[in-house]
């Protein structure tokens, strides 16, 4: 391994700390039967915390039933939402596609059955998705408060219902964040994917959709992804992934200074068991927030999910910051001392190990499983994180 390099010294925004908005009342379900008062009381709750920002989640069916037809009454109970974290101090994200949700996929009927086409590659569907975009992106750029729009959740969860190649993904991409940056100029846009894009070599949305589309690359870190079977909860490459895939994001960048935002991170259970949760989150952002190319932290996600409801995964029922009843949980006050050991100016960047990747993964996305959680890459950059702070160095550019 070479020796440390000069730490840069360019000056850094401080970290921003949110929480991903999932209703403590009725799920996402409450978007049919819009509750202001609920909606305030969670958000009372978040910035109880001290947190910056929430990111919250439209569901796509719900405001365009129809190809031509746009609910007007939706896209209202979307900007009261965003007036009632403006009263609490909050930033919002909005992502536009849901899409995906928590195992559910919610796609509105004009793209199935009788009507079944992709959303990434039909040319009528595409047509109707800009349509949205524009329009939503339009409505909320109007809110002071809002900062970003993200594409959509996960969108490559929507694969492979909706089949899709690499060059189509992109494509679908790259025109919907051109509408939304035409529609909302100023604001973060950006493209959300799960940790496939980086992991699985026949996933057909590429690491360069992360790393080179949209204003920030964004990054979701779900220890059950693999890397909780090495060591979950508490050891080194469970501590340390959010890093990992914040360092990889950074690594190959579309160019250098690129801001990474974590935007999903939570405690899971099985592999993060409630006695283990306080450790778990402090050391996992005590790690990531060393990383210079880290923009946020935005946890997921901020109230528990009823168990009257039925069908969900069971670790999706206890991801909450606090309970349907608003109680705060272990995880909840474990944040709020994160966050209030790192808000404000960030200390100066330290200087960095330097690793090499053997693999260019945004040029051979083949090759993804190569420094997949488990590989012999990854193990490497555990070994090195155990002593101090790591730079990725992809092939070729060192």
């Amino acid at each position: 391994m070479p020796a440390f390099p000069t730490p840069s010294t360019t000056a850094q925004a401080p970290l921003r700390f949110g929480a991903n908005h999932v209703p403590s009342s009725g799920w996402f379900y409450s978007w049919l039967d819009f509750d202001a008062d609920e909606v305030a009381r969670d958000f009372d709750d978040l910035a109880g915390l001290g947190l910056d920002h929430v990111r919250i989640f439209p569901v796509w069916p719900w405001i365009q039933p129809n190809r031509t037809l746009i609910r007007s009454a939706a896209v209202d109970d979307v900007l009261t939402t965003i007036d009632l974290a403006a009263a609490r101090g909050l930033e919002v994200c909005v992502d536009l596609v849901q899409g995906h949700l928590s195992s559910f996929d919610f796609l509105p009927s004009w793209v199935l059955t009788h009507h079944q086409r992709s959303l990434f590659t039909d040319p009528k569907v595409r047509e109707g998705l800009r349509t949205y975009v524009h329009t939503l992106a339009t409505a909320v750029a109007t809110r002071d408060n809002v900062f970003a729009l993200t594409l959509g959740n996960e969108v490559n969860n929507l694969w492979p219902s909706n089949p899709t190649t690499i060059a189509d993904s992109r494509s679908w991409a790259e025109e919907l964040l051109e509408t939304a940056r035409e529609a909302a100029p100023g604001l973060h846009c950006l493209h959300s994917l799960f940790d496939d894009a980086f992991y699985a070599p026949d996933h057909p949305f590429g690491p360069a959709d992360v790393t080179t589309l949209g204003d920030l690359s964004t990054v979701h870190s779900w220890v059950f992804n693999g890397v909780g079977a090495i060591d979950a909860p508490l050891g080194p490459a469970t501590l340390t992934h959010a890093d990992y895939l914040v360092e990889l994001a950074a690594a190959y960048a579309a160019a250098p200074g690129r801001g990474v935002w974590l935007q999903e991170i939570g405690a899971p259970l099985p592999e993060v068991g409630l006695e283990s949760v306080r450790e778990f989150v402090t050391g996992t952002i005590d790690h990531v927030a060393q990383n210079p190319a880290l923009f946020g932290i935005t946890w997921w996600c901020s109230h528990d999910l009823d168990r009257s409801l039925a069908d969900f995964p069971e670790r999706e029922y206890d991801l909450g910051l606090f309970t349907v009843d608003h109680q705060r949980k272990p995880v909840a006050e474990a944040l709020a001392e994160a966050v209030r050991r790192h808000r404000g100016a960030r200390p100066a960047p330290v200087a960095r190990q330097r690793l090499e990747c053997p693999v260019d993964i945004a040029r051979a996305p083949e090759r993804r499983a190569e420094i997949a959680p488990g590989s012999s890459f990854h193990r490497a950059w555990v070994q090195a994180r155990a002593r101090g702070p790591v730079e990725i160095v992809p092939p070729g550019r060192s």
